[in-house]
């Protein structure tokens, strides 16, 4: 089976699972919704807040503030996309259908990659202007200096935390196994690491606090993280790369 088919072929598994389509548009109502409320609540307060917080006021990252529950539906997505054929008993037969295991593997990452992607850029351009609209007069525009930067990344955030997914999933290969792992290290150890002064220093280098640097506009006054919204950026690509190699030679090395 050429490369082309088997890319063909995984197109054809993910669009006739009916989960893709009830996570993927998930993590978009949830996060323009919540992004939404979040700017509608922080316009209304922008009066009462201290100087402090008013000269770090980012209103293209507070329209983002959905991104952390839209993410969970990524991650969801990006669990069953890989593990699904594991607890379905299919991967033998889809392994015995294309031997070259790697091949199988990243065509899979790659479909899936470029249907996260193309959700993810509508979801943030989406959250965007309509978290604007919200903030009225405290609202930025897309021309501003690197709200476009902000806006990009914010899609490119929510692709690598589902490619990230993915990574673990081939990994572990057990959904439950994979979401249980996950769910927790997003929603309560990296935030417990990234907010605990002695550990803050550890958690500023964990994929989805650094990553989340990219829809940053404006920085904090007391932010005194080393790197900047790319250099962020790039160490999550490094956690995503780190996975997905992980996950390639567990697949080479055991049986299905």
């Amino acid at each position: 089976m050429t490369a082309a088919q088997v890319v063909q072929s995984e197109w054809t598994k993910i669009r006739s699972v009916a989960s893709t389509v009830w996570t993927l548009s998930l993590a978009v109502v949830v996060t323009v919704a919540l992004g939404m409320l979040i700017s509608a609540l922080s316009s209304n307060e922008f009066d009462n807040m201290s100087t402090k917080d008013r000269l770090s006021f980012d209103p293209t990252f507070i329209s983002f503030a959905g991104m952390s529950l839209g993410q969970l539906a990524m991650i969801v997505f990006g669990v069953l996309v890989v593990s699904n054929e594991y607890s379905t008993g299919m991967i033998r037969t889809s392994l015995a259908a294309v031997p070259q295991r790697g091949t199988f593997l990243f065509s899979k990452i790659a479909v899936a990659t470029a249907l996260a992607l193309a959700v993810g850029l509508v979801t943030s351009f989406v959250a965007f202007f309509l978290g604007q609209a919200m903030l009225g007069s405290h609202r930025a525009e897309i021309g501003d200096p690197h709200v476009l930067r902000a806006v990009i990344g914010g899609g490119v955030y929510m692709t690598l935390i589902a490619v990230f997914s993915m990574g673990v999933a081939a990994m572990l290969r057990s959904p439950m196994l994979s979401l249980g792992i996950l769910m927790p290290f997003f929603f309560l150890i990296s935030n417990i690491l990234g907010n605990v002064d002695a550990t803050k220093k550890i958690g500023r280098y964990l994929p989805d606090q650094a990553g989340s640097k990219i829809m940053q506009v404006i920085t904090p006054i007391d932010d005194d993280t080393p790197y900047g919204p790319w250099g962020g950026l790039g160490i999550m690509a490094l956690w995503v790369i780190a996975v997905l190699v992980g996950g390639y030679v567990l697949l080479k090395r055991r049986d299905a």
